[in-house]
């Protein structure tokens, strides 16, 4: 079984600035066009990510699994515990899944091609610490003039309903 090379593209942001419903608009997207996506999501506010305790998987891990997988009608849950996987390896561990494209909430300082969500001029701060910016979605439409100004970026208005569409179709041109 040979797998696919998929195209990882992250979507990053202050918090509170629109990712995760960008992530989901591009989701349902890519799904229209039939492109298998999977994402990663940093969970970037402080402690655990939640998990339903009291369920035989989680009474695994409070036992001391290491790790467990619950799979049933088609859905598979993973949950590891004690562990911090770096972004690499969880992409590696999603290349299995052979998807056409990943993309990864958060995570703003890896080297990944970047779609960067910026709120008002105090985000501009980001296009300076953030590398590999390929897409700016702006909320703010004072700040148009100078996301003209840059090279070798595009960039939309989050009010601009045909935006989602043409960055799914972007990244489909990146499978080519």
């Amino acid at each position: 079984m040979a797998l696919v090379t998929p195209v990882i593209f992250q979507i990053v942001g202050f918090q509170n600035s629109g990712k995760t419903t960008l992530i989901l608009q591009l989701i349902e997207a890519l799904t229209l066009r039939n492109r298998k996506t999977v994402t990663i999501k940093h969970h970037g506010h402080g402690g655990k990510p939640t998990v339903l305790s009291g369920k035989d998987s989680s009474r695994h891990i409070d036992a001391g699994a290491a790790a467990s997988i619950v799979e049933g009608e088609g859905r598979l849950l993973l949950q590891v515990e004690n562990t911090v996987t770096p972004l690499e390896k969880q992409i590696e561990l999603l290349k299995n899944l052979q998807p056409d494209v990943i993309l990864i909430e958060g995570h703003k300082y890896q080297h990944y091609p970047k779609l960067l969500i910026i709120r008002d001029k105090a985000d501009l701060s980001l296009l300076e610490i953030v590398q590999n910016v390929k897409i700016v979605l702006y909320w703010d439409e004072t700040i148009k003039p100078i996301l003209d100004q840059q090279e070798d970026m595009i960039h939309f208005s989050i009010h601009d309903k045909t935006a989602v569409n043409k960055i799914a179709e972007l990244l489909i041109k990146k499978e080519a």
